[in-house]
């Protein structure tokens, strides 16, 4: 029996049982990027670990609308309500439109997590395809009195609103701490109270993204757009909400309080947050030069990396750590992963080129069992809060039995049709549809590699071994060995 899935609530700060609010559909909305840089491994860390979720939601059989933003205006140089828009800048800087800048980073963030094979989601709404929504939200919040208008700015009230509501019950901040610990208020300062935040931003002379508002010309708070858009697909309340832990406070705290002040319900029944990616056991950042780019990785062009690594790889190097836990890169774990990588995709091949041979041989019962509870094991790991790491290490226990039929030790009717059928389907769903791994090399680059055996097969048989260690040596090269077994010569990526 599977266990049900239990997945960890930020908000409730324990494991729940998951139970879909309109089953079998299922509303996961996560914070996309704001598109004024090149993607970090940061970011593909978040949007991979919610790709995996994606999938195996799926392969529960939920239907599942996910919806990831892009944010292309209102993110703010410091994140407090001062400061030019961040995209605004770079279009200032690089002397073009906003939108060409916007553009150049959503293309490259879709390329690079084409790369990582991440499915793309049900709908990518962007901030400005959605200003209309976010000044009807302002106008409610006004009109229900949580929000206030100063010189064409309008600002949330927290105090008042934490009167009814509890502003910090997703980050555990405690109103009063907020107040003490925040910035005093200067002369030039018009908000209320130190943590009230901006819904609507007047917009200064200089200032490049605007728009008509009650208000005057402005634009919409960082925080509103994720409130407005998630509404607007997945409705006043829905399944997942996600995104890295750095969101927690005070992005997310912001649009609970926007949501529940707009509608008077709770926006989201799950929270779920990523971790953070550490370098050598630093945190990675740009200041201290070990934050890598995703290009750097495959080329193996930093300084800190010995060799390149293929997407592949870490992919599976990610997805062998949970994805709440702090993840570390170094070149040894890397290289690891590499070896794993390739184990993992050597058994994918052998899965499917893999044929059940009638046999009478007695079914063993002990080792059926064996299959069968490995079997149990993987679902049971990804039920328990989407454990890849724990799911990779089941899938290894099956690949040792499917080489094992693969190498004539295990005989097919010692595990019977049915076992043979149920263990290759795991293996090969879990490996592509959950796990979302994949071989690297294409269909051309396997028939060149399958030219080559074939030529080494006549070799071997004609007794010619020069050629023979020729053929081995060429692709030994190109990360490939020969597998001379006794039934057949194959061939495998070097581990």
């Amino acid at each position: 029996m599977v266990d049900t899935l239990k997945i960890y609530n930020s908000l409730s700060g324990k494991k729940e049982e998951f139970v879909a609010i309109n089953a079998p559909y299922v509303g996961m909305y996560v914070c996309g990027p704001t598109v004024y840089s090149d993607v970090h491994l940061g970011n593909v860390r978040t949007f991979l670990s919610f790709d995996v979720i994606y999938r195996y939601l799926m392969h529960l059989g939920y239907s599942v609308r996910y919806v990831r933003n892009i944010t292309d205006v209102g993110h703010l140089e410091n994140d407090a309500d001062e400061g030019e828009d961040k995209i605004g800048k770079k279009a200032k800087l690089e002397n073009l439109e906003p939108m060409e800048i916007v553009q150049r980073y959503t293309n490259g963030f879709h390329d690079v997590l084409r790369q990582f094979n991440l499915l793309t989601p049900s709908i990518e709404p962007s901030a400005t395809g959605h200003i209309v929504e976010q000044i009807e939200m302002v106008q409610t919040l006004l009109e229900k009195g949580l929000a206030y208008e100063i010189n064409g700015s309008v600002y949330f009230d927290v105090k008042k609103y934490d009167k009814d509501h509890n502003y910090g019950k997703l980050s555990g901040r405690v109103i009063e701490d907020l107040m003490a610990s925040e910035r005093s208020l200067d002369s030039q300062d018009e908000k209320r109270n130190k943590i009230d935040f901006a819904i609507w931003k007047k917009a200064s002379p200089e200032h490049i993204m605007r728009w008509s508002s009650p208000w005057g010309q402005g634009f919409p708070g960082w925080h509103l757009e994720c409130t407005v858009m998630s509404k607007k697909y997945l409705g006043e309340t829905f399944d997942i909400h996600g995104g890295g832990m750095d969101l927690k406070f005070p992005h997310h705290e912001c649009e609970i309080a926007q949501a529940i002040g707009a509608t008077g319900h709770d926006p989201v029944k799950y929270w779920l947050h990523t971790n953070m990616l550490t370098v050598n056991g630093q945190k990675m950042s740009k200041s201290l030069g070990n934050s890598f780019l995703p290009h750097e990785l495959f080329e193996g062009s930093h300084e800190l990396l010995d060799q390149p690594y293929g997407p592949m790889t870490v992919r599976f190097f990610m997805l062998q750590s949970h994805y709440s836990s702090t993840l570390d890169f170094s070149n040894e774990a890397l290289q690891a992963a590499k070896k794993g990588y390739m184990k993992m995709i050597n058994g994918l091949r052998i899965a499917k080129s893999l044929q059940f041979e009638q046999s009478d041989d007695p079914v063993d019962q002990e080792v059926v069992g064996q299959i069968e509870q490995t079997i149990v094991a993987c679902s049971t790991a990804m039920n328990d809060n989407f454990n890849t790491a724990l799911a990779i290490g089941q899938l290894f226990n099956l690949l040792k039995k499917i080489n094992q039929l693969n190498a004539g030790s295990l005989s097919f009717g010692k595990i019977g049709q049915q076992t043979f059928d149920a263990m290759i389907s795991t293996y090969i769903s879990f490996v592509e549809r959950v796990l979302g791994l994949k071989e690297e090399h294409d269909e051309e680059y396997k028939g060149v590699v399958d030219s080559l055996l074939a030529i080494y097969s006549e070799a071997k048989f004609n007794r010619d071994y020069d050629r023979v260690d020729k053929i081995r040596a060429e692709l030994k090269e190109r990360g490939l060995i020969v597998k001379d077994m006794k039934n057949k010569i194959d061939w495998a990526y070097e581990e």
